[in-house]
């Protein structure tokens, strides 16, 4: 393409500045970021308190995160954070020691475990090879195309029919290979981190995001964090790029013809050669010209509801490590706090964040006050009351996260990734952002790095 093209950007977050950066990289200087709120960094949202910052998006990351990595080295940043330790307790507040081996009763069934979670590693690198290509493409027709989950990001393409299987929910999927023990590792950072539940969402988003080696480095606690907030990556990209992010640009019409992109944002229309949207694409047809097909396929996205508190716990009940709940993680106890994250140790009025889904598949979506509620009795049950102030909880900040956004098995199925990569470059427009991989960091941003290398 000429690299003098005007290209629009919509959002500020990892896949937004990450799509800028990859541009830059290749010679394009002419870009535009609009951001409608008042920063940048999307989920990964790392607000100040007594001096120093805390969660309530994105928490960590792990040494296969190659595209996270690229943002350290392009922008200066190191993952220089706080150690991180969790362990478990179960819904009553008992410690819960199922994952411990210094506990006998647990050995056998621990090594069951092992033993399956090694039989699926070799299942992924044979039976399922290029499952963990970045992206989707040609995988619901047994097919993948993308780059490889090393450092050196190769391209690879091939044919492999039992790709076919990712569209299956997860639960289905280990069923089918006899491995249902593998569920008990990979829950622990998909569904507390409001991912959804196995038994509605489909093995390809599963295994985007937790491909073997990065469960191995989660589990075994190769984990890496930020001083300043996983906030801080994308606030020192926006910092190094040519052209930083436009804040507080509310777009409210996009008209798409002649080979140009028409935008309206704060009441003035500009005028581009290409569009990339990173966006929530459920809601692109709001505001955008949408074809028939883009409302049809859009309209097939669904997400979950995932809210975080920022709690300020009574001084003396002030928490050692994080903890999992594995109890909440089950769809029966939808609404209740399946993590609770401590990143300041011995730091009292430093807060605690927990974690809460309130939505799934065909069930009701539960009352976002109610859930908060809950989270008060559950925290005080976890042996972490919240502190009151003037008779009320102490709850500093609540993020209600439009959150994972993604499609369920039967469109997977139906290829609705190959029928939106077909539409890449239609109408100088392109798509990126959470949807066209998986919704944590960093492959949001490796599509962002897979689209840039395609197209650009």
């Amino acid at each position: 393409m000429d690299k003098n093209l005007k290209i629009a950007i919509i959002g500020g977050g990892p896949a937004g500045l990450s799509a800028a950066m990859y541009l830059e990289k290749k010679g394009y200087d002419n870009y535009v970021v609009f951001e409608k709120s008042d920063h940048v960094g999307g989920k990964c949202h790392s607000p100040h308190y007594n001096g120093k910052r805390y969660e309530m998006g994105a928490i960590m990351g792990v040494p296969s995160y190659h595209a996270v990595h690229d943002i350290e080295l392009f922008a200066g940043v190191q993952h220089d954070g706080p150690a991180l330790k969790h362990a478990y307790k179960k819904a009553n507040g008992k410690r819960d020691y199922q994952f411990d081996p210094k506990h006998i009763i647990h050995i056998p069934h621990l090594l069951k475990v092992k033993s399956q979670v090694k039989k699926f590693g070799e299942l992924l690198e044979t039976k399922y090879k290029g499952y963990d290509v970045t992206g989707h493409i040609g995988v619901a027709n047994g097919h993948y195309d993308g780059f490889a989950c090393t450092p050196e990001r190769e391209h690879i393409s091939g044919d492999n029919p039992n790709l076919k299987d990712l569209s299956m929910p997860f639960d289905d999927f280990l069923k089918k290979n006899n491995l249902p023990l593998v569920k008990e590792v990979w829950v622990q950072p998909f569904t507390s981190f409001g991912y959804g539940y196995f038994d509605e969402i489909p093995t390809g988003y599963v295994l985007k995001y937790l491909d073997f080696t990065t469960t191995l480095q989660f589990v075994g606690g190769q984990i890496w964090t930020w001083k300043d907030g996983t906030q801080s990556i994308y606030e020192a990209l926006n910092n190094k790029l040519k052209h930083a992010a436009t804040l507080n640009s509310d777009i409210t019409k996009i008209v798409r013809k002649d080979n140009k992109v028409y935008i309206t944002v704060n009441g003035k229309e500009e005028v581009f050669d290409k569009l990339i949207v990173t966006a929530p694409l459920q809601y692109f047809p709001e505001y955008a010209d949408c074809s028939d097909e883009e409302k049809t396929l859009f309209s097939k996205i669904d997400y979950e509801r995932y809210d975080t508190e920022a709690c300020i716990i009574e001084k003396d009940k002030y928490p050692d490590q994080s903890y999992y709940v594995m109890e909440n993680m089950e769809p029966q106890n939808l609404g209740h706090v399946m993590i609770y994250y401590h990143r300041w140790f011995n730091e009292p009025d430093q807060p605690i964040i927990n974690y809460v889904l309130r939505h799934r598949k065909g069930g009701e979506e539960l009352n976002y006050d109610q859930c908060c509620a809950n989270t008060i009795d559950d925290m005080k049950k976890l042996g972490c009351p919240v502190r009151e102030e003037n008779g009320k909880p102490m709850i500093i900040n609540k993020g209600k996260w439009y959150y994972f956004p993604h499609v369920y098995s039967e469109d997977y199925a139906a290829g609705w990734y190959d029928k939106v990569e077909a539409m890449q470059g239609k109408n100088s427009t392109f798509y990126a952002g959470e949807i066209m991989s998986f919704g944590d960091m960093d492959e949001t941003v490796e599509f962002s790095h897979d689209l840039v290398e395609r197209y650009f």
